[in-house]
């Protein structure tokens, strides 16, 4: 499967391409919303992690502009979690919410993977 990680944190693009390398997924890694977005355009992903926020486009400001043509998953990640949850996610056009930190970051490969199946 192909992934792309969207995060201005390079230890979490890092460590979330690491962890699904290692189960043998292919993976981009953008560093703000506007190379994500871009990314996406070019390399159509099975499934995107997507940040709430970063400099340049935000993460809903990068679903916004992917709209219709999006095809694939988006799991969005944010570290204020009081804000964004399941259900904010999904009316902004995610599939999932994760909150950041990971308490195990297998287990968000195992909900992505599983997301797809």
């Amino acid at each position: 499967m192909k992934f792309l990680v969207i995060d201005d944190e390079a230890l979490v693009r890092r460590s979330l391409s690491r962890a699904l390398r290692s189960k043998g997924h292919e993976v981009i890694e953008a560093v703000d919303g506007n190379d994500g977005l871009e990314q996406w355009k070019k390399v159509h992903p099975d499934l995107v992690f997507l940040d709430v926020l970063m400099p340049g486009l935000n993460g809903p400001e990068v679903l916004k502009e992917m709209g219709h043509l999006r095809s694939g998953k988006v799991v969005l990640m944010s570290a204020f979690a009081g804000e964004h949850n399941m259900e904010t996610a999904q009316q902004m056009g995610a599939d999932v919410f994760v909150p950041k930190p990971f308490e195990d970051i297998f287990a968000i490969v195992k909900m992505a993977e599983d997301l797809l199946s």
